[in-house]
């Protein structure tokens, strides 16, 4: 299926490496141009090497800290500048520690805010001057199953998550009469290394990585852990011109896990 990409100019936070990394590629493979950003200039600069040689459109690495305000606003002014509109936004961003509530004092909310929550805020509000001249746009965040149903010591990473999840539902009011879809993408358990780090064993005689997720896709219907791919591809649907008819909602990737029926 052609998802009708080619020309599109696509910014991808957090690109360097997991879904970042993959929702690039999917872009970039449909003929989008992707601008990756990260914090880890060497690792971002091998990341575009490697996606540049998958054919499509073209790649740009723009090292970035999404907490940083400067560095968020010359990553969209050099885009802007380069490629003259932005027409797709991923918002993502690496995960908040885990651990339970009482362990986080005011310094740790607030480099979670900032990281999770207001790093979204910012994309957002400052690529949506470059969406609207277009007639188009397409904002998807990537969140987390945690807004969905209940994840252990996720305490920060679900409460500011699912602001989110509010800002993106009162966004998708507002920029429908702009032809601008906001949507997120939540998903459950892909193998990422932010899996591994939630996973990583607590102590002697714990269970080892590979023994947590024995136990981990008993609770899945599909029966398997997903792929970092296969969450990318529905964020490429919705960064598409067919799913224009799409917006303001979550959509899990979680290979059944959630067992709710809303």
């Amino acid at each position: 299926m052609d998802l009708q990409l080619t020309g599109k100019t696509a910014l991808v936070l957090a690109a360097s490496k997991g879904l970042g990394k993959a929702c690039a590629a999917a872009l970039v493979s449909e003929g989008a141009d992707v601008i990756i950003g990260a914090r880890e200039v060497a690792t971002l600069e091998a990341t575009a090497a490697e996606l540049r040689t998958l054919g499509g459109g073209r790649v740009t690495a723009i090292p970035v800290d999404v907490t940083n305000n400067g560095q968020v606003a010359a990553m969209i002014d050099t885009t802007a500048a380069a490629f003259g509109k932005i027409d797709i936004l991923v918002n993502n961003a690496g995960g908040p520690p885990f651990g339970k509530f009482e362990i986080f004092d005011d310094i740790a909310w607030q480099s979670a805010f900032e990281l999770t929550l207001l790093s979204a805020v910012r994309f957002s509000r400052l690529v949506i001057p470059h969406m609207r001249p277009t007639g188009s746009g397409r904002i998807i965040n990537i969140v987390s199953l945690s807004t969905k149903t209940f994840l252990p010591n996720s305490v920060l990473s679900t409460s500011l998550r699912l602001g989110v999840i509010g800002m993106a539902k009162m966004l998708s009011n507002e920029l429908g009469p702009d032809n601008i879809t906001v949507n997120n993408v939540s998903p459950g358990m892909i193998l990422t290394d932010r899996l591994r780090h939630m996973m990583n064993p607590s102590g002697p005689g714990a269970p080892s990585f590979e023994e947590q997720l024995v136990q981990r896709t008993k609770e899945i219907p599909l029966g398997r852990i997903g792929r970092p791919e296969e969450l990318a591809a529905l964020v490429a649907f919705l960064a598409s011109p067919l799913a224009g008819y799409i917006t303001g909602v979550t959509i899990p990737v979680d290979g059944g896990a959630i067992k709710a029926m809303v």
